[in-house]
């Protein structure tokens, strides 16, 4: 490959790590094409992208971004995944990928400038999706205004009941 492209997929790389929400490295030994391309329109489907690039040009790329922080596991042959919206997505893709496909690994990753474990990559896959976990906010916001006028509505109709029994005792005196 010449430099000139190598500098231009660092660069590439570069932003990319900057802008993702999470990344995950994984070790695709054994796999044949046909897996590696079933995953791939699966990470696709979820607007992930899956990219199997040299540990050298990850290593430059990785430079002044939070990818740094899983530069020493960049060995063997390595692929990463990158998602800038929803961190649940490849997560729950790869295990579930890596369930089916003993040759499959995922290594470790990064997210929110932290490093991730293959055990808290896991723990993130079993989080409902980005738009189950929006719904569910959003019945509970709904839910709190709701009950507020119940509960301010229920104080005038408490006085109006107690009034209406002392209007009540007085007429029968």
């Amino acid at each position: 490959m010449k430099m000139d492209k190598k500098k231009s997929i660092v660069e590439e790389l570069h932003e990319k790590f900057s802008k993702s929400k999470i990344v995950i490295l994984t070790d695709y030994k054994g796999l044949d094409v046909a897996a590696i391309s079933d995953l791939r329109k699966k990470l696709n489907e979820a607007d992930v992208e899956f990219r199997v690039v040299k540990n050298t040009l990850l290593a430059r790329a990785s430079e002044d971004t939070d990818v740094a922080l899983i530069k020493e596991a960049f060995k063997g042959p390595s692929a990463i995944a990158l998602s800038y919206d929803d961190p649940v997505a490849p997560a729950k893709i790869m295990t579930e990928f890596a369930e089916g496909n003993d040759k499959f690994e995922i290594k470790t990753g990064v997210m929110s400038g932290k490093q991730i474990d293959v055990k808290e990559i896991k723990a993130l896959s079993s989080l409902p999706s980005r738009e189950v976990l929006l719904g569910q906010v959003l019945s509970a916001m709904n839910g709190v205004p709701t009950s507020l006028v119940r509960v301010l509505n229920a104080v005038p109709q408490k006085l109006l009941y107690a009034l209406q029994a002392i209007k009540e005792q007085k007429e029968a005196a």
